[in-house]
Parts: structure tokens; sequence; C-alpha cells
């Protein structure tokens, strides 16, 4: 402002009056150089070219002009001798002055910043580029920051201690659907430490030449291997191998198993302290005592008596490879299998990678010099098959498979592993009845006792029997039937295992699919009453009319149970005495693929499906016990499905974990088709191979199943209240092949209208005590009655009652025909009565019907009856198998 405040300097020339001039063309205050007058090319822009009083000023010339500029930056007088700068001259106003050419600069700061960024006195690109000082200060702030953390990281951490992760070792708890204490299992009784003189040089060799062969000169850790599982998990994906034993060991003593960039960092900190404080030989100790081997056996010493029932130091260097390779993961190199808990882990694919990696073991403590030659000859001579798996305490009766079933729903339900839920701290409700399970157990036994003589009859051996009960419209299991025990030595769960086909239970599902979608030919939804050829060996056609051909393209003929000629008869009748050909011409008009989707929707699921060809419809899919009777379920709830579930709650240090709501209920199949299935099936109790469900004394219905060669028999029925399913079988102990049960309990032949349905009544009796017989929804009339392509009328027969007089409770020892002769029997339901011929007792059988199986000649797709091999205790069903859980 002071300049302004100065006397006007007098111009050069012109005298007082040019003076004048000036003082009168300018007004008070600041005001900018009129535009162009200085020559600047900022003067162009923006300039304010007007007095204040909104008027343009004139200028009389160059001259004029050129003073007002002088006079509008205080330059009225002429510059002075400019200093100088190391010979150079300075900028105009000295050190802080605007700069030769650029007009008024920005006042520079007096101070210097801390950062300087973006850059002062730079311009375009280079003020955004740090200086080397600004990058290289905070690259060492960075680096020094890392230090200061690792170390008060090191120092904050603790070294694990083996008899600390032993004692914080918990028992699961489980609980029955009432709450009460089911029992206590885990891995908290089952664990003793060992010093490292008491564990043989061979089982620690074996360890370190298959695990960490650097391990005596290592550090602890492997920063290659941290590096490679932190890039996974920052991907999302699998965490790799590559950890020291050091790092495993760690990891062992931390009940927390979650696969995080923090605990990787923890555990690399730990394991650097732990590779400075303890011995390498203190380190495998604790690393042996702490692994988990399976069988529940946490630690070297356990391990050795769950297989071998011995202690850790008389392991030879054959056993030592053994229990080197379940490292690896026991679930899958446990030749006994844990089928039931994952379907890759049946017997024989566990036994191959045992003894594939036992092998590769043995060769490179070889190779590593660690055994002799001698040695490694005498080892490597025979696999050293351990003993079979022993039942932990209290896992007797069926109690063992109830737990294996909830463990796999929680698995599968949860970010729990396998290993974590071992280690304990677990809390489980379930959704089993103590009084249904020990009632479906005592049926058993009780039919076991009337029917089977092992002692004294051979075909009576091996024979086993598997069962499953689900609430409809509900989906919890309330009870199951795995096996004779975990005591006896039978560790596969037959509630939930495949390997067992379904033979005719498979067929309402095949009826079901005809009433919802119709055939190729009805297109639309076709009744139970439309009529289909029901005679032996009969051809089965394409959708073109052409034959099905077998492999050497010859036509495939369908075979019944018996040679009876049924002629055209109803699907009603077909369905009551399980003739067979009917259903798979049947199915093959509606399409396999509908008949295999309604399946699915109902609850089964579809990796226990065989080939979708013509024996498909005659039940050659493979599902679990518990997987029919919740898609019978689904009958009983008029179409409505849900998944079934056997855990209802889980708690961890009293916090609930998340996953374990109920299923949604979603809808099958449309209600009457439901209801019409249902109507059909009572129809099979009340007149067809059902027949001795009767004694049940209430309204039910259910399917009789049985396989060819009579490999397998079924018995599946529901109530409102509960379906529940009942499977026997007889299988070779050696190969896991199932075997004919024909001759077997004295009998020609067992079908499921036989003892399966005797085990079904007997529990269903105990399971529905006190219990309103609620029947079943009034099944509307539905679809079109239509006859086969071509088919005639068939002629009528007289109606006769049948001969047989239904008792209350049948008989234990049945008397059977040798020579039945079928004769007619009434059909009723709600279409009225029809007269379609039948048998007395069910067919060609007196005490089953002619409930056949699917036929011994296959279509060029067809996979065997035993469902493409009888993988015995893979557990693809119950609800474990797929995404529902």
């Amino acid at each position: 402002m002071s300049e302004h405040r100065r006397k006007p300097p007098q111009p050069q020339g012109g005298g007082r009056a040019a003076a004048r001039r000036g003082q009168s063309g300018s007004s008070p205050g600041r005001r900018a150089a009129p535009r162009g007058a200085t020559g600047s090319p900022s003067d162009s822009y923006g300039s304010d070219s007007y007095d204040s009083g909104g008027e343009e000023r004139q200028y009389g010339g160059r001259a004029e002009a050129r003073r007002a500029a002088q006079r509008s930056t205080g330059g009225g007088r002429r510059r002075g001798a400019e200093p100088t700068r190391g010979g150079r001259r300075a900028a105009p106003g000295g050190p802080n002055g605007p700069g030769r050419g650029r007009g008024r600069a920005a006042a520079v700061p007096d101070k210097k910043r801390l950062i300087d960024y973006p850059r002062a006195g730079k311009y375009g690109w280079q003020r955004w580029m740090p200086s080397w000082k600004l990058v290289s200060g905070l690259c060492i702030g960075f680096f020094g920051s890392l230090v200061a953390v690792a170390g008060i990281g090191y120092a904050m951490v603790g070294v694990p201690n083996e008899e600390n992760a032993a004692a914080r070792s918990q028992n699961n708890v489980y609980y029955w659907a009432d709450g009460t204490q089911m029992v206590a299992a885990g891995s908290g009784q089952n664990r003793q430490n060992v010093t490292i003189d008491r564990i043989p040089p061979a089982m620690r060799w074996a360890v370190i030449s298959a695990e960490n062969k650097s391990f005596y000169q290592d550090k602890g850790v492997d920063p290659m291997g941290i590096a490679r599982a932190l890039a996974n998990m920052a991907r999302g994906g699998d965490t790799q191998g590559g950890s020291t034993i050091t790092q495993q060991f760690v990891k062992n003593t931390y009940l927390s198993q979650e696969q995080t960039v923090s605990r990787k960092f923890k555990e690399m900190f730990i394991s650097i302290k732990v590779g400075t404080k303890l011995s390498k030989d203190e380190i495998l100790q604790g690393y042996l005592n702490t692994s988990y081997y399976g069988r529940g056996a946490y630690g070297i010493q356990a391990a050795a008596q769950a297989y071998y029932g011995k202690e850790a130091r008389y392991l030879t260097p054959s056993e030592s490879a053994f229990l080197a390779a379940l490292l690896k993961g026991p679930t899958y190199y446990d030749p006994a299998g844990n089928g039931s808990l994952d379907a890759n882990a049946s017997k024989d694919k566990n036994t191959k990678r045992s003894k594939d990696r036992w092998a590769w073991i043995l060769e490179q403590m070889h190779n590593d010099k660690r055994i002799t030659d001698a040695e490694y000859q005498e080892a490597i001579k025979k696999y050293p098959m351990p003993d079979p798996r022993k039942a932990s305490k209290g896992m007797t009766g069926q109690i063992g498979y109830l737990v294996d079933t909830a463990k796999k729903y929680v698995l599968n339900h949860s970010n729990i592993s396998e290993k974590q839920f071992d280690q304990g701290g677990y809390q489980i409700k379930t959704t089993f009845d103590k009084d249904k399970v020990d009632a479906l157990a005592k049926a058993v036994k009780k039919v076991e006792k009337e029917k089977l003589d092992p002692k004294n009859r051979e075909l009576d051996k091996h024979v086993q029997f598997g069962g499953a009960s689900v609430k409809p419209n509900d989906g919890a299991i309330v009870a199951l039937y795995g096996g004779a025990g975990y005591e006896n030595g039978h560790f596969n769960n037959n509630a939930d295992t495949s390997g067992v086909p379904v033979g005719s239970t498979w067929k309402p599902f095949v009826l079901a699919a005809a009433m919802e979608h119709g055939t190729y030919r009805s297109k639309g939804p076709l009744s139970p009453l439309s009529k289909y050829n029901g005679n032996d060996h009969l051809k089965v056609k394409n959708n073109d009319g052409t034959y099905v051909l077998k492999k050497d393209n010859t036509p495939f003929f369908q075979e019944n149970e018996s040679d009876y000629p049924w002629g055209y008869i109803s699907l009603r009748k077909a369905m009551e005495q399980s003739v067979n050909t009917p259903f798979v011409q049947l199915g093959m008009d509606v399409g396999m693929k509908n008949v295999a989707d309604l399946a699915e929707k109902s609850g089964i699921l579809n990796s226990s499906f065989a080939g979708l060809n013509a024996s498909f419809a005659l039940g050659t899919s493979t599902p679990s016990a518990i997987r029919m009777a919740d898609a019978y379920a689904t009958f009983a709830a008029s179409g409505k499905q849900a998944a079934p579930y056997s855990v209802t709650s889980v708690k961890s240090n009293g916090r609930e974990i998340e996953g374990f709501k109920k299923p949604r209920v979603t809808r099958a199949m449309p209600e009457q088709v439901a209801n019409n299935v249902t109507d059909t099936l009572e129809n099979v109790i009340q007149n067809g191979t059902g027949k001795k469900a009767l004694s049940l004394g209430r309204t039910a219905a259910g399917k009789t199943g049985t396989t060819d060669e009579n490999k397998s028999a079924w018995f599946v029925g529901y109530t409102q209240q509960l379906s529940t399913s009942v499977a026997m079988f007889r299988e070779d102990p050696k190969s896991a092949k199932l075997l004919s049960m024909n001759g077997t309990a004295g009998e020609k032949s067992i079908h499921g209208g036989d003892v399966p349905t005797q085990v079904w009544t007997e529990y269903m009796k105990a399971a529905l005590k006190g219990e309103t017989d609620l029947g079943f929804p009034e099944a509307e009339e539905i679809g079109v009655i239509q006859d086969e392509a071509g088919a005639p009328s068939p002629k009528p027969t007289p109606s006769v009652e049948p001969s047989e007089t239904v008792t209350e409770s049948p008989s234990p020892t049945p008397t059977e025909s040798t020579t039945p002769s079928p004769t007619p029997s009434n059909t009723c339901g709600f279409f009225g009565c029809e007269n379609d011929g039948g048998t007395e007792n069910g067919g060609s059988t007196g005490n089953g019907g002619t409930d056949g199986g699917a036929s011994t000649e296959p279509t060029p797709t067809d996979t065997n009856l035993d469902g493409g091999g009888n993988s015995r205790g893979n557990g693809n069903g119950g609800i474990f198998g797929g995404p529902e859980g």
C-alpha cells in the first residue's frame, strides 16, 4: 500500500503539464494496467480495462500508456543498478523479488516443509515426482518399522509346550434332541507324551525324510513356503505345504487352525524363537507328540497303540513309515477307510494311497542313508497292515453311528476343519430321539433273532441292516441304524452309505414323473390308471418306436420276477404287485432325465444315480437309507421337501456357531402328484407286496424293493408323522461286494416284503405309540387314462375276495408256496375298484410278490446292478454328500 501513497514521480519529459495529465488520468486505489499496456502476455487475459465507473479508459499514445504502467507498479523512477549474485544479475526486487520477466511471484515460505510433496518450485510432472531424499527416507522408515514390529513380536510371543497343548485338548459333547447328554467323545483322554529317547530313530528319520529333509540344518522357517502360502491366501486359494517341522509343531500347539495372514505371521515369529530357544531334538519330540494320526489319536504313543497295539518305542521301520504317511492326512491314509465321512476315503482308495506313500517314505529313508540296504529290503518286503479300528469309550451300540452322522453334518455346514473339531471343545445338539433310536435297534435285533441263524446256516452270515427315520415337512433325522456297532468291528455307517441298490422302491419316482410331465405321447399328466404291458420278457421301445439294444445290437428284454402273463395292467396295479415291465417302458416314455430330476428334487443326491438307461427305472441307483427316508417324506408332506439334518446347534466356548438353522422347505412336486403317489402306495400295503405292514394297525403307505440276484431288499414307508427306510443285504467282508441272499433265513429268496417290512413294522409300532392316526390327504383324480400304444382292452375277469386273512401281527415263520398260482384280486382306491388279475400273496413268491429287480441284460449304457461297484462306506448319501450337506 505504501507505494501508492508516495508522491507520484515526475516523468523524465513533458514538464508539469504532463505530470498533471498523468495524475488526472488515474483514479485512486490500485488499478491494473490497461490490456496490452505492458506488452506482457498476462496482461491480455483477465485484466480489467475499465475504470471504477465502468467506462473504458482511453490513452493518448505509447508514452502515456508506458507512464501509466509505471505508476501502477510503483516504478515511477528509473531503476538503480541491480545487485548481482556471483557475477550474475539478480532478479528484480532483490532475492525475494518477482524474477525477471515473470511479473509478480508468489511469496516463498520462510521455512522448509518436513515433507516436500508436492514439490515446491517445481512445475508440471516434476512437481509430482518425489525426490530421492523423500523416497529413501520413506524406505528407511518402512523397513525400520518392520524391524521394530518384528522385534516387538519376537519379544512378546512365547515358546510352545506340548504339555500345555495336551492339557488344552478337550472332548466334544453330544446331546439328544431333548437336551440330555448322549456321549462325550474326542481326543481329551487319548494322548500321552513321550520323550525323544522313547521314540525309535526309524520313526524320527521317517518323518524327517518325508516332511523336512533339512530339519537339522534349517533355522526353523521356510521363507519361500511362507511367501507362497501368503500369496495363495491373498488370491483366496488354498495354502500350500512346505512348512518346516518347526512350523508344524508351532501350528499343532494352537487350537485355532484358520488360514489367515495374521496367524501365518504369528507362526513365523514363534518358529524363529523356537529355533533359537529349543534344541532340534526337543522340537522333533514336540512335533511327534502333538500331531494327529487319526482314530482319535494325538501323539506318537497314542498312534502306536491305536494302529499296532504297542508302545512307540517298539515300532519297526516299516511301521514307522506307515505312521509317518498318516501325517499327510489320516482320513485318506488309514486303510480302515472313513467312507462315511468322505466318499473318496473308502477302504480300497485309502489302502492304495497308504501303500504308495509308505513305500515312498521307505525309499526316501534309504536314499538319505537313514536305514541300511538290509533294513530297507526287510521293511519293504511286506506292508504293515494295522489292526482294525477299535471302539472309543462310550462309542458302543448305535452311538458311534449317531456321532459319525452328526460330526459329518457339522464339518459340512461350518468352517471347522476335521483336525480342529477333533481337538474338542464343542457342544453339539442333535435331532436324535433316544427312544426311537433304541426302538429301531430293538426291531432289527428282534427280527434278526427270529429269522437268522448265522451259527448254523452259512447263508445267514454277513447279513447287515441299515435304516433311518425322518420327520416329513421338517427333515429332522430322529433315528438311524448303522450296523452291529463299533465294538463289534463294524465301523461303516449303513444308514449313511452307498453301494446298496434300492430296487423297486424307485418306482414311485417314475410314477410321479409320469403324473407331472406325462409321456411323449400323452403330452400331459398321466393317470395311475393308465395301462401298460405287464408281461414278462418284454422288448423295451425307444420314443421313435425302435427297440432298445444291448451291446451286441440285439434287442434288450426286460424280465419280471415271474413269467405270469399280466397282459395290459394299470400302473396302480403294477405298483401293487411290483411288476417291472410297465415301469421300464413308462420310464422310457416319460424320459429318464425327468425321472432323475424329480428324484433329485425329492431329496436324492445325483451322485448316487446309476446310468440313465432303461434299468434306471427299476432302482439301480444307490442312495443311502437316510436319503430314501427323506425322499419318501416328500410324498408324505404332499410334495414339500426338506433336506435331512442331524444337528440343531453347535457351541464353542459358550459361543454359538452359525450354519445350523433348519433347512428351508421347498416344493418338489405338485401337491396332487404327491397325494396320488401316496394313494397308490397305500394300496401296496393293503393289497400288494407290502401286506406285512398291515399289522401296524394305522394308515400307512410304502413300497418294497428287491434287486436282481437278491443282493438287497428294501422297505420304505411312511405316515404323516414319520418316514422310515430299512435296507437288508449281505456283504463279503474281504471284498465289500454284495452277495446274493437266495437261501438266507431259510427262504428261497428274500424280498422287500419279507424281513425289511417286518423290521419297519416293529419299529413304527413303537415309534408311533400314542400318536394319532392322521391318515393322508384325499387324492384328487389326476391326468388322463392312457393305454400304451396299440394296447388292446383287457378282458374282464371276475372279482373275488382275497383268500388271505390278515392278522394283527405277521407270523414269524411264514410258509412259502413253492408253486404259487396268481389269482385275481381287487384293487381299490379313490378311482373305485378295478380287476387286473393278481396274486393272493402278492405275486409269484408267497412272501414278497413279484418284487423283482433290474434285468441282468444291460443296455449299451447300462451299469451293473451295484451302481458301478459296491463302494461300501463312501458316504455319498445321507445329509453330507452334497451342497445341502
